[in-house]
């Protein structure tokens, strides 16, 4: 493998890449009509899709993406420094508490927050 991207279906790609841009304070290594890219570390990316653009590719062989909105299906699991301060930045950009932050059965401290598509995005520290 030469590298990993995560892709998560978004409504509106400009709403989507203000909210991550400022909840991980980093700026798009690619942002042109169709997809935003995040390099979270060397050679592992999280994108942006808009769910319309997507739905061509797709095509008749799946559900369109919008009908899926906020049920969730899997997470985005970041472990952070201060993930008390990405929570709460999350829920002033506009993102849904969805656990509060706590220890958990697996060894972390963890809280939980829905991005504005219902995309669940936690964040971790090792206790």
């Amino acid at each position: 493998m030469k590298g990993i991207e995560f892709i998560v279906y978004v409504k509106d790609q400009e709403k989507s890449t203000y909210f991550y841009e400022k909840l991980l304070k980093i700026k798009p290594s690619l942002f042109v009509p169709g997809m935003t890219e995040f390099e979270l570390f060397e050679n592992i990316k999280f994108g942006l899709m808009p769910e319309d653009g997507i739905s061509k590719i797709l095509s008749s062989k799946t559900p369109h993406p919008k009908m899926g909105n906020w049920i969730p299906r899997c997470e985005l699991y970041l472990k952070v420094k201060e993930p008390k301060k990405y929570l709460q930045r999350g829920i002033e950009l506009g993102g849904k508490e969805i656990s509060r932050f706590q220890k958990r059965d697996w060894g972390d401290k963890v809280g939980y927050i829905a991005d504005l598509d219902g995309h669940i995005i936690a964040f971790a520290q090792d206790i």
